[in-house]
């Protein structure tokens, strides 16, 4: 399977834990063997300003820090294109789904998910998408910027038993009629990462129903990396992701 990477999301671009050493290492060491690997592009400014306004960038760029979180995007538009025809994982950060249109928190700059939904959907490859975000914490930016505009459905699973949560999943799967399912990976619900809900197989098994629901609409899917923590399981847990979503 694709995955989406660029050398320089190794790179420590501020001090807070998704830009932390060694945390894109850990998932490179699991899943390269494995995977064959895509060099990201910049999203162009043009991508960036159809999701956030002209004050947010700048405010972006005054921090030094338009060029990675330009980075991201465009490694997320790329997973997108590629998804349409096959899975495609984008080994990205900074993460995004925090990110508004004029606003971010939460270790996210511009909204990686958001932005490759809106450029398939301006190029005229989509008509319909929904979204996974499986990450810990509430993907409020990407409902901020998608949720109003009539062609997104957007689930963030909210069960806290960990089978509940994967029926809940399983259920709202069963009846996406989309042309796209964008997966939102963060691997912070883990048992071992922040909320110690989920399993490395819990991972798989989600990608593997996201390929069962694609398969069935005839949709294509990717997924981008959002949260996760703990980097002794984090590779295990894209990897086990990545699995499911090729049919392993």
């Amino acid at each position: 399977m694709k995955v989406i990477f660029h050398e320089d999301f190794y790179q420590v671009y501020t001090s807070d834990p998704a830009s932390d050493m060694g945390r894109i290492e850990a998932v490179v060491e699991v899943i390269s063997p494995h995977v064959e690997v895509v060099t990201a592009t910049e999203a162009s400014l043009g991508d960036i300003e159809a999701v956030h306004t002209p004050a947010h960038i700048r405010r972006i760029q005054s921090m030094g820090l338009h060029e990675i979180a330009s980075l991201a995007a465009g490694g997320a538009i790329q997973a997108a294109e590629i998804g349409m025809k096959e899975p495609c994982f984008a080994l990205i950060r900074p993460p995004g789904h925090h990110a508004s249109a004029d606003s971010a928190w939460g270790f996210c700059f511009y909204n990686n998910m958001a932005v490759a939904m809106e450029h398939l959907r301006r190029a005229g490859t989509i008509d319909r998408a929904h979204i996974l975000d499986f990450d810990l914490h509430y993907g409020d930016g990407t409902v901020n910027i998608l949720g109003k505009k009539g062609y997104v459905t957007i689930h963030n699973p909210s069960s806290h038993d960990r089978a509940s949560y994967l029926k809940e999943v399983d259920a709202e799967l069963s009846r996406v009629q989309a042309d796209v399912i964008g997966i939102s990976a963060g691997f912070d619900n883990h048992e071992q990462d922040w909320g110690g809900l989920l399993t490395t197989e819990d991972y798989r098994l989600m990608g593997s129903m996201v390929r069962e629901a694609a398969m069935k609409t005839g949709a294509g899917f990717f997924a981008i990396l959002e949260g996760g923590y703990n980097h002794r399981v984090l590779g295990h847990n894209a990897w086990a992701l990545i699995r499911g979503m090729d049919g392993e």
